[in-house]
């Protein structure tokens, strides 16, 4: 089965042969706290940083996943309020979550088809959460869009899920402060694991705060990770599958390019289509890694169950839009012959060539 659901999503190929070289090594049980350990986790957070154009003085956590990351943000870098821009279902739980823990929290939709406009120059109390990549419709939240609002609101900090486009698209991180991914998505890897990258902005943010009663208390986690590691046994396996994935990638230049022409032909592949559009027409928020596909309800439900008796599953459509909307990945760990196989299966449906 090849999977092209928008996460978990198909791994690379040699994920199991690094599992069977963490089983003949001892990875599976390493003591977190050991001189191994502690090489592991800087060797694979240098390899971020060189993979994904990091800059050198962030500073990078490991947590079990990106809504982990949520309660982490919630609890120790939000003093009193946070400002959630949303357009869908992922960025909204995001708010719906911070809300039960930081009351002061407001959340603020916009529409699927609108670039977000966010009011400039806004107090130092600012505290501004964003999803870069909306997997629910796909829709996404541009590289230079990200640079004018970080341009635009210098005082506050800026935390951004990017849990379906880190290690896929390039990413400009240092218009934000806190970046955050789970790894079963543009990584290629299973689930379980995620990454928390954090400025020096946030680092300080964090120290103000100065939060210290939870086990994922970030406070305790970066005195941790000086040590490089973990206030919790962490799920070592995952963090040494993502140390060899990261080095058999290329750099994310390399990898935005791909996925971006993959995106393009994507677009030009749909626009042939009498009976299957994409959900977003608008191109400047259009996601390069997740598309949303619409249609007759009844031919969609045809569609997803052909498809999985072909060996090729797709995403459903998320909330709303389950019935007459599946999703399509476009992430790095598919292999162009796959996604010409889903194509010369998708033209069955009335396509015009």
């Amino acid at each position: 089965m090849i999977s092209f659901y928008p996460g978990p999503s198909r791994t690379y190929d040699e994920i199991p042969n690094y599992v069977k070289d963490a089983h003949r090594k001892g990875i599976l049980s390493m003591n977190h706290r050991s001189e191994e350990f502690m090489a592991l986790c800087q060797k694979t957070i240098k390899l971020l940083k060189e993979k994904l154009s990091i800059p050198s003085d962030y500073t990078i956590f490991f947590t079990s996943s990106a809504t982990e990351c949520w309660e982490i943000i919630a609890q120790s870098l939000i003093s009193k309020t946070s400002f959630h821009y949303y357009n869908g279902s992922f960025g909204e739980k995001w708010f719906d979550y911070t809300k039960r823990l930081v009351p002061g929290a407001t959340g603020i939709s916009f529409e699927e088809e609108k670039i977000l406009l966010i009011p400039a120059n806004k107090t130092d109390s600012n505290f501004i959460c964003l999803t870069q990549n909306e997997t629910s419709n796909g829709t996404e939240l541009s590289p230079s869009l990200l640079r004018a609002i970080r341009k635009n609101n210098p005082a506050s900090i800026i935390a951004i899920d990017a849990t379906s486009s880190m290690a896929g698209v390039e990413l400009p991180i240092k218009s934000a402060d806190v970046w955050f991914a789970s790894v079963q998505k543009c990584f290629g890897l299973p689930a379980g694991l995620a990454i928390m990258i954090c400025s020096p902005k946030a680092i300080a943010q964090m120290k103000s705060v100065n939060e210290n009663t939870h086990y994922n208390s970030l406070l305790f986690m970066d005195e941790m990770m000086t040590r490089w590691q973990t206030p919790y046994t962490p799920n070592v396996l995952g963090i040494y599958l993502l140390m060899r994935v990261l080095k058999k990638v290329k750099p994310i230049r390399q990898v935005d390019k791909k996925i971006t022409t993959r995106a393009t032909e994507w677009v030009d592949f749909f626009k042939e289509s009498q009976n299957l559009k994409l959900y977003i027409r608008n191109a400047a928020v259009r996601s390069r890694t997740v598309f949303t596909i619409s249609g007759d309800a009844n031919l969609i439900s045809e569609i997803k169950s052909k498809a999985k008796d072909q060996g090729l599953l797709l995403g459903e459509g998320y909330g709303t839009l389950k019935k007459n909307t599946f999703r399509i990945a476009n992430f790095p760990a598919l292999k162009q012959k796959e996604i010409n196989a889903l194509k010369k299966f998708l033209r069955k449906f009335d396509y015009k060539f």
